[in-house]
């Protein structure tokens, strides 16, 4: 059995009722127009090539070599030597240090707590210890770092901290 083409084939009996759109005539006026425009440019071009200046013409055919000319640097006022040549006295005084500093990064009830603490700060590449206190509420394992001579040493130790994500260490005066 043969296949039909359903979808292609046209109905039988059905006169096609759609008008076809009459063309569209040659567009002369657009035309004439466009070869107006283009008559104009080209007199133009001839226009100017005619009327040049023959001297101006001439110059930009053979342009003269141009002398560098040099300026002349301005001179400094007076004040700004009086400047230049002035000394001030400065008195450096010492800062009073405070004392040698203590950063403690953590307080835990387990050993193993502080051990794991410690192994991290030991990552970052600095030494903790822990220290073992006693108090009322019981035995506290401490991580300590230090002591630092001053409060910038502890500072850069624990901003080195912060980057391997170990944060909420304090810092305080060595007991």
């Amino acid at each position: 059995m043969a296949q039909h083409d359903y979808i292609n084939k046209k109905p039988a009996g059905r006169k096609n009722t759609k008008q076809v759109p009459a063309k569209k005539p040659f567009p002369i006026l657009l035309v004439i127009i466009a070869l107006l425009l283009v008559g104009g440019f080209a007199y133009g071009l001839w226009f100017i090539k005619s009327n040049a200046d023959p001297e101006l013409v001439e110059q930009q055919a053979h342009p003269k070599k141009v002398e560098k000319v040099e300026i002349a640097k301005p001179r400094a006022p007076k004040f700004i030597e009086e400047i230049r040549e002035h000394e001030i006295q400065v008195e450096v005084r010492e800062i009073e240090q405070k004392g040698p500093y203590v950063m403690q990064c953590g307080s835990f009830r387990t050993h193993e707590q502080a051990e794991t603490l410690k192994a991290k700060i030991a990552f970052a590449g600095l030494i903790s210890e822990i220290k073992k206190t006693t108090g009322t509420s019981g035995i506290w394992y401490k991580v300590r770092l230090g002591p630092y001579k001053t409060k910038r040493q502890a500072e850069s130790d624990k901003n080195k901290l912060k980057r391997v994500h170990v944060v909420g260490c304090g810092i305080w005066g060595w007991t």
